[in-house]
């Protein structure tokens, strides 16, 4: 269950609330199609992904420098780059949180959400007491959404028809929103988060399907209900305020007291994703042959961990992190995904990765290929209609 709260709750961080507000403003019902096709890629990328890292056990930079000597540093550039951009945003979000909820101006509150982050890693039994943090602040978020729903009268009729047969498809919205939830350094939270609490070889594969099933199943969850909230809103007529697409659906929805309530969800978003985007991010920084403890990287995890949060926090603290950022972020971890994702479906044939006992199951394999030609496809359409808006 740590790793499947750390991958459901890295996902629905700040750059989630913005994107899926983004997209249900300018899309409408028709978003719900590119919601269902992130859910499908989530299975097929998280299962595959936990299973081939937990069974061989060993972190996705150390299959891939197996595979192809070098590949691994390549794989971790991507991985810590972007999980580093996004942290920035992570820890804006909090500070925003405090901001809306206390007056604390977004700053300061960056600086009090760097802090308790560094607590929470520093103290003793670390991962147990981010397990249990990750998991209240998931409840939280779903209830205050839940209540929100409660309070409006979501088109769950018109939301259900265009997300099986939408009137028009957006492949830059589906780019964004994978990116966003299983793209770069969160589609290997969950598998490593099992392999630092000790899962190793096929007798682990009833823990990876649950965990990965439960974490897919709790972001979708929060997605769709925030999707559905926002789409109730938009029919309604109420604009969303652009610099912040999803403050505007709770403020809409109770007013103040709605904006409150959406403070409160942005500080949880942004603490849980700051955990969970350095957790994995640091976690590709260990470099170890099979079956050994590389001691000088567990000697230096907490600076690497300091130096992490410390600068996400000061480049927000003093350049700041506007909601386009956001989503502009999401789409770069979905043109990564593709690439990590085949990285470690050639490595399921490697029986030296692998071992000898194990096959990987035929439907997983070709589910993943499928995800790694579509997730390419839609890469480089969003980068042709990108390129086009530049002349």
């Amino acid at each position: 269950m740590g790793g499947a709260f750390l991958m459901a709750m890295s996902a629905v961080g700040p750059g989630f609330l913005t994107q899926t507000a983004t997209f249900t403003s300018q899309l409408g019902a028709d978003f719900g199609f590119a919601i269902l096709v992130c859910i499908l890629v989530d299975i097929g990328v998280q299962l595959n992904i936990w299973r081939i890292i937990v069974i061989s056990g060993k972190k996705a930079q150390t299959i891939a420098n197996e595979l192809v000597p070098g590949l691994g540093y390549l794989l971790t550039a991507l991985i810590v780059i972007g999980g580093l951009t996004f942290n920035i945003g992570n820890i804006g979000g909090v500070g925003l949180g405090f901001n809306v909820l206390f007056g604390i101006s977004p700053e300061n509150g960056a600086l009090i959400g760097g802090a308790i982050a560094l607590i929470i890693f520093l103290v003793r039994n670390a991962l147990i007491v981010m397990d249990r943090t990750v998991q209240v602040l998931a409840v939280v978020k779903v209830l205050l959404i839940i209540f929100v729903i409660a309070m409006m009268a979501p088109p769950v009729g018109p939301a259900a028809y265009h997300t099986f047969l939408p009137s028009h498809i957006d492949f830059y919205s589906i780019v964004t929103i994978v990116g966003g939830t299983v793209g770069g350094y969160i589609s290997f939270s969950g598998g490593h988060r099992l392999l630092e609490g000790g899962l190793r070889g096929t007798q682990s594969i009833r823990y990876i399907n649950e965990g990965a099933l439960t974490g897919i199943g709790v972001a979708s969850l929060i997605r769709i209900l925030l999707f559905l909230a926002g789409l109730a809103v938009v029919t309604a007529g109420h604009p969303l305020n652009p610099l912040n697409p999803a403050a505007s659906i709770f403020q809409a929805a109770a007013g103040t007291f709605g904006y409150k309530f959406f403070g409160l969800i942005l500080l949880a978003a942004g603490m849980t994703s700051t955990l969970g985007s350095t957790f994995t991010s640091v976690s590709f920084l260990e470099y170890s042959k099979e079956n050994s403890v590389n001691h000088t990287y567990q000697k230096i995890r907490p600076y690497l961990i300091i130096f992490f949060i410390v600068f996400s926090t000061a480049i927000f603290y003093f350049i700041g992190s506007p909601a386009k950022v956001l989503v502009a972020v999401g789409a770069i971890n979905g043109l990564i995904l593709p690439i990590a994702l085949a990285i470690l479906l050639v490595a399921t044939m490697r029986k030296k990765i692998m071992g000898t006992a194990y096959k990987h199951p035929l439907w997983l394999t070709v589910f993943g290929w499928i995800i790694v030609i579509f997730m390419a496809y839609a890469g480089i359409q969003t980068v042709i209609k990108n390129l086009s808006t530049l002349y």
